[in-house]
Parts: C-alpha cells; sequence; structure tokens
C-alpha cells in the first residue's frame, strides 16, 4: 500500500505512462524554429539587466554602516542582495548550457566569470550538470537529488532508506522537516561540490576541486580532469580578492556585501534544484523504467511569481522545457511553455503549491522512495513519507 502525501500535483505525476511521453521531434514539432536559437544581443541585454539591478543593490550596502547594530539590517541586505545576485548564476548556467551566444569563446569566458564570483567551478559544474540533464530522476545514475531506497540493494541504488525513514519518525516531521530544510538550504550546496552528497551512488564522492584520489574521478573523464584544474583557477582568484578586501577593510564588510548575500544565492540555487525534481507525488525511475524524455517531463514547473522570474530569467516556471532542450534560452523558454503545457497536458507538470508550502512538503515527506516491481521489473519508485504526528 502506497504511502503518499499528495502535493499540489494531486498524484498526476503518478499516472503518466509511457505511452503518454513525446518524442524529442513530436517537442520539436510543437515550438517554432527561433525559440531555439540564442542571440548574443539579447543574451547580454538580459547579462547586463542583473549588473545594473546588483549595481544598484550594493550601491544601498554601501550606504549602511558597518555596526553590530545594523546587523538586522544585513542581514535584510544580505537577503535582497543574495536574491538579485541570483540572476548572475542563472546566466552562467545559460553559458554552461550554450544558450547564452553563439559565439562560443565569449559565452565560455562570460559563464567562467560570472560562475568563479560565485565560488563556482564552472568546467567542473558544466560537466556534472550535463549528467544531471541526461539522466533525470534515475535512482542510480542521476547526479543531484537521488533519493535513498527502501530495501536497496548497494550496488544501483543509494541504500539508508529504512534507517532514515525510522529516524523522521524517531524525531516527529516537524522536526525532520526544519532539519532537512536546514541540511539542504545552508550546508546542501557546498556539500554536493565537495563530497558529492545527493549525487547517484554510480559516481562515489566527487569532488568538483579535485578530480582525482582520494575523490572518485567518475564524473571526470578523459580531457574534464584538466577542465577541472582550470575550474579551480577562477576560483583561487575569487579567494584570492576576498582576503584581500579583508586585509583592507576587514572581516565585517567582506561578510555584509559578499559572503552573507552569497549564503542567500546558495540557498536559491538548492531551492530550485530541490524543488524542480522533487516532489510527494513524482516517482523515480530505475533504469529499465527511465527514459530521457521521460526523466525531463517528470521535472517540475512552479509559481515563482513576477519578481522572482524577472530576476531570476524564469528558470523555475520554465524548467520541463529547459530539460527536454537546455540550449533554449530562457526567453524563449517562457514562451515554449505555454506551447508544450497546451500540447502535452496529461505530461507537463506544474504544482500551483505556494513555494514556502512546497518547501515543507517536500523537506517533510520526502524521505526515501521503495520499488514499485511491474511484472518482473523495479521500473519506478515511490516516496515513503513519515507520518508520526509529534
Amino acid at each position: 500500500m502506497r504511502n503518499i502525501k499528495f502535493s499540489g500535483l494531486k498524484g498526476k505525476a503518478l499516472a503518466i505512462e509511457d505511452k503518454d511521453i513525446p518524442s524529442i521531434k513530436e517537442f520539436k514539432d510543437v515550438i517554432p524554429e527561433d525559440y531555439f536559437k540564442c542571440d548574443t544581443k539579447t543574451s547580454l541585454g538580459y547579462l547586463l539587466q542583473s549588473v545594473l539591478i546588483q549595481f544598484l543593490v550594493v550601491a544601498i550596502g554601501l550606504s549602511i554602516p558597518f555596526t553590530p547594530k545594523m546587523i538586522p539590517i544585513w542581514i535584510i541586505y544580505s537577503l535582497l542582495s543574495g536574491t538579485t545576485a541570483m540572476g548572475f548564476w542563472v546566466i552562467a548556467h545559460e553559458c554552461g548550457h550554450g544558450a547564452f551566444s553563439k559565439n562560443k569563446t565569449l559565452e565560455t569566458i562570460t559563464g567562467y566569470l560570472l560562475h568563479s564570483l560565485l565560488l563556482v567551478p564552472y568546467f567542473s559544474w558544466q560537466r556534472s550538470h550535463s549528467v544531471h540533464h541526461r539522466f533525470t530522476n534515475n535512482v542510480t545514475n542521476g547526479e543531484t537529488h537521488v533519493p535513498l531506497v527502501i530495501e536497496g540493494n548497494g550496488v544501483t541504488e543509494k541504500v539508508g532508506g529504512e534507517k532514515e525513514l525510522h529516524f523522521s519518525n524517531s524525531i516527529g516531521r516537524k522536526s525532520y522537516g526544519i532539519l532537512q530544510l536546514v541540511l539542504h538550504l545552508i550546508f546542501g550546496w557546498p556539500a554536493y561540490l565537495l563530497t558529492g552528497s545527493t549525487g547517484g551512488i554510480k559516481y562515489g564522492t566527487s569532488n568538483h576541486f579535485w578530480p582525482t584520489k582520494p575523490f572518485s574521478n567518475a564524473l571526470w573523464p578523459s580531457i574534464w580532469t584538466k577542465k577541472v584544474w582550470i575550474s579551480d583557477i577562477g576560483v583561487g582568484l575569487t579567494l584570492l580578492g576576498i582576503f584581500f578586501f579583508i586585509f583592507k577593510y576587514g572581516l565585517f564588510p567582506v561578510i555584509a556585501i559578499y559572503i552573507g548575500p552569497l549564503l542567500v544565492v546558495n540557498s536559491w540555487l538548492v531551492i530550485y534544484t530541490w524543488l524542480h525534481h522533487t516532489d510527494s507525488d513524482v516517482p523515480h525511475l530505475s533504469n529499465t523504467g527511465f527514459s530521457f524524455m521521460k526523466g525531463a517531463f517528470l521535472s517540475i514547473d512552479r509559481p515563482y511569481g513576477k519578481i522572482l522570474n524577472f530576476l531570476h530569467h524564469n528558470i523555475g516556471s520554465s524548467h520541463v522545457v529547459h530539460h527536454v532542450c537546455p540550449t533554449i534560452p530562457h526567453y524563449h523558454a517562457k514562451k515554449a511553455t505555454v506551447l508544450i503545457k497546451r500540447a502535452f497536458k496529461k505530461v507537463y507538470l506544474f504544482n500551483p503549491d505556494p513555494i514556502p508550502k512546497a518547501l515543507w512538503n517536500i523537506a517533510c515527506n520526502c524521505v526515501a522512495v521503495k520499488s514499485e516491481i511491474k511484472g518482473k521489473k523495479r521500473e519506478r519508485y515511490i516516496w515513503q513519507a513519515s507520518y508520526n504526528k509529534r
């Protein structure tokens, strides 16, 4: 018997069958050819938009005194500045997918600089993120937010689901939900970069800064090892810049202007990736039940509102389109989403739950998954939730 806490999707994802999934050709036939093309001037215009907004926010920040009495104001500033700076992350993300410009040198330099300034190893992330796209919601080959499996085999599945379910019940739903929000939003992104946390079992303990032993090198074949080292140069130069500003102006100003907002950027990143690919009634897939298009259509669009969509270039409201064809730039993905929503009503997933409610649902109820066996095959895995009332 299923133990599922349905979300605003109301079980829609569980009703999707293989015959409902469109082919890549059917998908492309719905979308005008021009939508698949990026325009350098348009992309630079959106980058300029983020630059001007951030310049204004930083100017406001520099008018605030760097004193302990102003710490509450600086916390508010971090929330504001980190939220606006997330726009840079999204632009760099487009560069990594080849959706920024036909000029690949310009695209690579832009993505490398933006991600390095946010302490993200650009090429390392580009590689791991491409694996995530190729194997979305796959319990074996998936790269991010891969769940623990109840009665897993430890070879193709991440074991530990039984213990996690027992733990969630032992401390109660609310305590478990709070713990998951803290672990994901504060520690999730650095843990992923440093240890491959939430990654698939296939890739072991990976490190986005160190592609060789003692860490697993499964994510960094061939030329990618060299690219990881190149990524480290950008992050290293940014760290040197941080230390320079600390030495010149002190620790407090650097925390207030840069480190605090950066933590908020990281939290936004986790919110987007977590909510894109996790919901209490969205299944994960085995290798036998997986296809690229099925995994892509298990991505979830959500209602972030006009302000966040403006600041973050619609990354949260057009993610299904992005997963099927990541080279579509964000300014076309929004329009393409309207078309696929109309054409593929049965499989397009949009969860209308407000973002805070959605976060709380998955933090409390997405504990571990258990396989459903169809015939003799394990085709998909369903979330099992904690229902302790404490």
